[in-house]
């Protein structure tokens, strides 16, 4: 009998490899850095060869750090960075550029022109995404446009698209040799090529943007055995459960039932809200996602509101402008000071995510005196993340009617003590954090035990989950309100910024 589920979660900045018990406690965790490339203003890439070798790397150090026997391992999920674009040639493996990062707003052009007909939410009631370079249809579109001969070879099936999950089990199952060409519905519904509906990719809309069919993947549920992992150190284990990271946090905290909802906190913020069997189309800027889908149950939806830059704006304080030497002590230079000193800080870096959707904006600082140091503009970028936060909690009070009375969170930033109080006390409401913070690799490691019977249902998932910490409002109502008020003239700054 099997002992453990495991799972490969590749983010954005790190991919990592870790081991879970029944009780869903990490038994095992392993986790490397890849490189960061910035060719130009706006774009962002990674190398997805360097991209496998570390997740043969954290597959091989995390079995070795507990001594684990492969045999023990039930079954691997893969979860993953979403929207970022592979594209590969099928016969050697070898990509034919390097992967498009869903930070990366080089499509801005593709999307303006897609727009001309029927503006921003041409396709929103198809796919339930608005037309932003966020998504992976229009970075197809730039690959097969600027990489020479590779059009032609997508028409004849001779080269693969994927996001990463799918470039992770292509490689995991064989790559080259027999390697499965699939994704799951969670990831398909970010590439603004799958209809809500049907769980397909749109023939309409690929023919619109010029995406060969047979580059595509076959869309299949979560939680399903697609193939048995080869030559890694973990051959013959089932590949059983693909979730895009933010859904794969959402499974793995249990919002399981309609009206619960979950912030991550990483690169970005990602909120999703379970809305049950049914696509709830949003009214208040927010995307309309695929939840999960448990081999043949009905796919769950969610309704998510994402944000570009949060944690990333702390690695930009550490790399960019040398602040901070890790990013740990942010929390430390923040509490210098007792507030953000009069100054907020937009990190629009990327253009602005939910829930305004616009590219052409760009990072602010505003409200600049002598008087501002160091420990303001650390506290700032902190604030920002929790005033994001707040703009989609309330886009979600909005859209499904009910208003959240607790946040689930989740992710890197949740041990920053002084954000999770903020966060709280700019929602008016208890923020919570599990017992297991890294819920994203959970979630892929229960998808793909649930679909080889190492747990029997998700009931049993439940009761894992358990509190670790609470955050209670510590805010009065009018200072709130007042800072908000703020934060949302603050943002007014950043709007048209790229011509």
């Amino acid at each position: 009998m099997a002992k453990y589920a495991a799972a490969v979660d590749q983010g954005t900045t790190s991919t990592r490899f870790m081991i879970f018990d029944h009780s869903g406690k990490v038994v095992a965790v392993d986790q490397k850095e890849h490189e960061q490339i910035y060719p130009k203003p706006g774009w962002v890439e990674h190398n997805p060869m360097e991209v496998w070798e570390r997740t043969q790397e954290v597959i091989e150090g995390a079995l070795k750090k507990a001594s684990i026997d492969p045999k023990d391992i039930a079954a691997i999920g893969i979860t993953n960075q979403r929207e970022t674009t592979v594209v590969w040639e099928k016969a050697t493996g070898k990509p034919v550029y390097n992967a498009i990062v869903w930070q990366d707003t080089r499509t801005d052009t593709i999307c303006n022109e897609l727009a001309k007909d029927g503006g921003q939410d041409r396709f929103r009631t198809k796919v339930g995404l608005p037309l932003a370079t966020y998504f992976s249809g229009p970075k197809i579109a730039w690959i097969l446009a600027n990489v020479p001969g590779v059009r032609e070879k997508a028409e004849k099936g001779e080269v693969l698209f994927g996001n990463m999950d799918t470039w992770v089990i292509w490689n995991l199952t064989g790559g080259p040799k027999g390697g499965v060409h699939v994704t799951d519905v969670s990831n398909a519904s970010r590439t603004m090529l799958m209809n809500l509906e049907t769980l397909e990719w749109d023939e309409e809309i690929l023919k619109i943007m010029g995406v060969p069919r047979a580059m595509l993947p076959k869309i299949m549920p979560s939680s399903a055995v697609y193939g048995h992992a080869a030559n890694t150190g973990v051959a013959g284990v089932p590949v059983a459960g693909d979730l895009g990271d933010q859904q794969a946090a959402l499974f793995g905290q249990t919002c399981y039932s309609v009206g619960e909802a979950k912030n991550t906190y990483g690169t970005g913020c990602f909120m999703l809200l379970n809305t049950g069997t049914r696509a709830v189309q949003s009214k208040n800027g927010l995307l309309t996602t695929l939840g999960y889908k448990i081999g043949d149950q009905p796919a769950v939806y969610a309704l998510e509101g994402s944000i570009a830059i949060t944690g990333a704006l702390v690695q930009w304080l550490r790399d960019n402008l040398k602040m901070i030497e890790k990013s740990s002590d942010i929390e430390a230079l923040a509490k210098t000071v007792d507030d953000a000193g009069g100054i907020y800080f937009v990190p629009a870096f990327s253009g602005l995510f939910a829930p305004y959707w616009k590219s052409d904006a760009r990072g602010v600082i505003v409200g600049m005196t002598r008087y501002v140091t160091r420990g303001h503009i650390a506290r700032a970028a902190l604030e920002a993340t929790a005033y994001q936060t707040r703009e989609v909690l309330d886009a979600m009070n909005k859209d499904s009617g009910v208003e959240l009375t607790a946040l689930k969170v989740d992710g890197g930033m949740v041990f920053n003590e002084l954000l999770m109080q903020f966060q709280a006390d700019i929602l008016g409401v208890p923020v919570i954090r599990p017992t297991v913070a890294e819920t994203t690799a959970l979630g892929a490691a229960y998808a793909a035990g649930l679909a080889v019977g190492f747990w029997a249902q998700v009931e049993d998932l439940r009761a894992n989950w358990g509190k670790d910490r609470e955050w209670k409002p510590q805010m009065n109502a009018d200072t709130r309100e007042a800072i908000y008020k703020g934060w949302k003239k603050a943002v007014t700054r950043t709007f048209d910024w790229i011509e």
